[in-house]
């Protein structure tokens, strides 16, 4: 469905942050991104959804193909308008707005009948029943759980064909992340929607991924199954915090990790 085919990107002319990145998303799959901050997974995804283009960043080598087309010289709104939709780190919010004004908002690009518009409404409400409870709450307001919840709600409303999740556990206690994904997993498996996800917390990322790629300073290092990568010595040491025999390494033991990882030998 979606295909990144050995992709460049240059920030300001000079900058390379992205080298040779490829990438796919089949149909119905969820697919992790993984690495630590500056790897690349974010400029991979505004790659993808055209927003490198306000960073003054742009793909200058290779291709990305979104269902037979060819979508990296679109812009922005040219391809949400086929169905991609990325939804940004750090919970954006109309934080004037009351929680369901923000979710109609996700649907101001849809030309569907009031009541076609309100039926996905209920549906976005089965999914965070918390947020029809909190629906005339003044967003800014809401706990970071919540709000994370919205931006995704608010994501869903425009009925896309692929969404995009950046770093939605970020600043959110574990049993809310645990949460938050289990409803992620029950969208994909009930509606069938493809998601690429970003995440640094790869246990839980890998535990609802169909497949995932391992980024490093810009480049795809290690890709495989949840099954495969969860076997990898190092994954398993780098990402996971184990050693061989599992047992949970220490801070002081991982933090000058790279020196040391096989990859980057």
């Amino acid at each position: 469905m979606l295909t990144i085919n050995n992709i460049e990107v240059i920030y300001n002319d000079v900058i390379l942050v992205l080298r040779g990145v490829s990438i796919k998303v089949g149909e119905g799959q969820i697919v992790a991104l993984l690495g630590a901050n500056g790897a690349g997974k974010t400029t991979t995804l505004k790659a993808i959804s055209g927003l490198l283009h306000a960073e003054e960043g742009k793909v200058t080598r290779g291709s990305i193909d979104f269902e037979n087309e060819q979508i990296d010289k679109l812009t922005p709104d040219q391809i949400v308008a086929r169905g991609i939709v990325q939804v940004l780190e750090g919970r954006r919010l109309f934080r004037h707005l009351s929680v369901e004004e923000n979710l109609l908002t996700g649907a101001l690009t849809r030309k569907d009948r009031n009541a076609i518009i309100n039926r996905d409404l209920e549906q976005i409400y089965h999914y965070f029943p918390i947020l029809k409870t909190l629906r005339k709450r003044t967003s800014g307001y809401l706990s970071g759980g919540e709000q994370q919840m919205l931006v995704i709600g608010r994501g869903l409303m425009s009925r896309p064909r692929l969404m995009m999740l950046d770093e939605p556990s970020i600043g959110l206690a574990p049993m809310l992340v645990q949460e938050i994904f289990e409803i992620i997993r029950k969208i994909n498996q009930e509606t069938g929607l493809p998601i690429l996800l970003v995440e640094q917390n790869a246990r839980i990322a890998l535990d609802v991924a169909h497949y995932a790629y391992v980024m490093e300073t810009g480049r795809v290092v290690l890709d495989g199954t949840p099954a495969q990568l969860a076997q990898n010595e190092d994954i398993k040491e780098f990402y996971l915090g184990m050693t061989q025999v599992g047992e949970r390494k220490s801070y002081r033991d991982v933090k000058h990790y790279k020196r040391r990882k096989r990859w980057l030998g």
